[in-house]
């Protein structure tokens, strides 16, 4: 499972990727493979408006905002 987060750097691209990276952790989840995007050219390529966003195996599950923990671990266990 290919995981990026889409943030230039604020404060809420942070909490999301530690947000994430609890969950595999907490959750011992394998296989993943998380990146961090932060070239602007690429992350229009998402076509989300506002950052940060997350995409999982190339499907944009948020933009904007950080979903919950409970929903991070949902979109892992799903996908």
């Amino acid at each position: 499972m290919q995981i990026k987060i889409l943030g230039t750097g604020c404060a809420k691209c942070s909490l999301l990727e530690r947000n994430v990276k609890a969950v595999i952790e907490t959750h011992q989840l394998q296989d993943i493979f998380l990146e961090k995007v932060t070239d602007f050219e690429e992350i229009l390529k998402y076509n989300i408006l506002t950052t940060p966003g997350l995409v999982i195996d190339g499907e944009t599950k948020s933009s904007g905002g950080i979903p919950s923990n409970q929903q991070i671990l949902s979109w892992l266990k799903n996908d």
